[in-house]
């Protein structure tokens, strides 16, 4: 809204000192990373506060791990002072007319929103069996329907989907491929670069960013037969609605100790603010032989507001933590960086980057599935750690809760440095 006004007030010729600055995309990144960090430690402080005056505190299953008591009452769906130190600054200094910022305000309130009604529901049943006297144990059946939190993440994914697919505002540049200047000129755009014209087109079938490969390209209508590649829409939707449920769980089922997921989903941020940054600027794009990705500028924005809600709301959550994010943060975080990682197209590094939530999803796949099949085949289940998620079974091991934390977050740094290489490994 601030770009927009101050955008308004330089066409009409009116003069406001530093209001030039708002059409720098560098300065308002800054000003949102800020803004985001003021809003989560100065306005966090009050939503905690009440939180703890309203009784939503968080209750604790009796799992045998240290410190598990002392989690008891600590206020949760902390993930609400995220939501808004990500809306807040980028409804206030991004082009709102951008279809990438659309996108995003529209996955952060949608998962944000059905990850609240989970959390609420949970209290709910937790204030009902203190007023009829019973004693409460927390259960996964006490919130959402499994099927209804998995519908609303299909539903994230076909929008994302959709949108990339279909809006020509977000469509991928390609360079002409030919020796001389084309002829017929429709639909090529011609730019200067370093004196020398480059003519690109736009992509017509959705292309994303491979590792290891020379050109760095793979198209998805090569998944299909020649004969039904007209149908490469309907199998891209499918794909993305997979990446978006699977990041979203992840990043879920990792929000299980204090700052672990809050910590990874920073580091995670920065990584795609890199690849959005390489990708939205022409002349890095050539320099680094990656595809030119046109109106991710804004998307920045965004990210610089993701990164400072995760650090702020950081301050709050690290050990010993005084709030929770919830389902309402944990859900919203795993989808905005699934829909962030395919909108900058490189949903293929995400087992690379993402490394972290899909070592934690694998662990309770393989963990359910060995104890399933050792049952079913030996009467008696069997399991391959000593709890999951695999956070757990290192609290298990006795690690302190702090320590295997921060090794995870160095895991995580590790995995974000040899995915932003992967940009020129061929």
């Amino acid at each position: 809204m601030l770009y927009h006004l101050f955008d308004w007030l330089r066409q009409s010729g009116t003069k406001i000192p530093g209001g030039t600055l708002f059409q720098f995309i560098t300065f308002r990144v800054l000003l949102a990373v800020l803004l985001s960090l003021v809003i989560t430690m100065l306005w966090g402080r009050k939503l905690i506060q009440y939180l703890r005056d309203k009784q939503v505190g968080e209750s604790v299953r009796e799992l045998g791990l240290a410190g598990e008591q002392q989690k008891k009452g600590t206020p949760t769906m902390g993930g609400i002072i995220i939501i808004l130190a990500i809306l807040i600054p980028t409804l206030l200094l991004a082009n709102l007319n951008k279809a990438y910022i659309r996108l995003m305000i529209f996955s952060t309130i949608w998962l944000g929103m059905i990850g609240f009604i989970d959390d609420y529901l949970k209290l709910r049943a937790k204030r009902i069996a203190q007023q009829q006297g019973i004693a409460y144990k927390k259960g996964d059946k006490d919130g959402l329907a499994g099927w209804f939190k998995i519908l609303g993440q299909v539903v994230l994914g076909f929008v994302v989907a959709a949108t990339l697919y279909f809006n020509s505002n977000t469509k991928v540049w390609r360079e002409y491929v030919g020796t001389r200047k084309p002829s017929d000129t429709t639909g090529i755009r011609t730019v200067v670069l370093d004196g020398k014209e480059k003519y690109f087109v736009e992509a017509s079938e959705p292309i994303t960013t491979i590792p290891f490969v020379k050109n760095h390209e793979f198209n998805y209508s090569k998944l299909l037969p020649m004969g039904i590649r007209g149908a490469t829409w309907i199998l891209y939707i499918i794909i993305v609605i997979f990446i978006v449920t699977a990041v979203s769980n992840g990043a879920n089922v990792t929000d299980g100790l204090d700052g672990l997921a809050t910590g990874v989903s920073a580091v995670i941020g920065t990584c795609l603010g890199i690849f959005a940054y390489a990708s939205g600027n022409l002349r890095l794009a050539e320099y680094l032989n990656i595809m030119y990705i046109p109106n991710l500028g804004e998307l920045s924005i965004f990210i610089g507001a993701l990164i400072g809600a995760c650090l702020g709301f950081l301050w709050y959550n690290a050990y010993p933590a005084t709030v929770f994010m919830g389902d309402t943060g944990s859900l919203m975080l795993g989808g905005i960086i699934a829909a962030l990682a395919v909108i900058v197209r490189k949903e293929l590094l995400i087992p690379i980057f993402c490394g972290v939530f899909l070592v934690e999803n694998l662990s309770v796949i393989i963990q359910v599935s060995y104890f399933k099949y050792t049952r079913k085949k030996y009467g008696e289940g069997k399991r391959v750690f000593l709890m999951s998620p695999l956070h757990h079974h290192y609290q298990k091991l006795g690690y302190n809760e702090s320590k295997i934390v921060t090794r995870f977050w160095v895991v995580t740094i590790l995995c974000v440095v040899f995915a932003v290489v992967t940009l020129k490994i061929r």
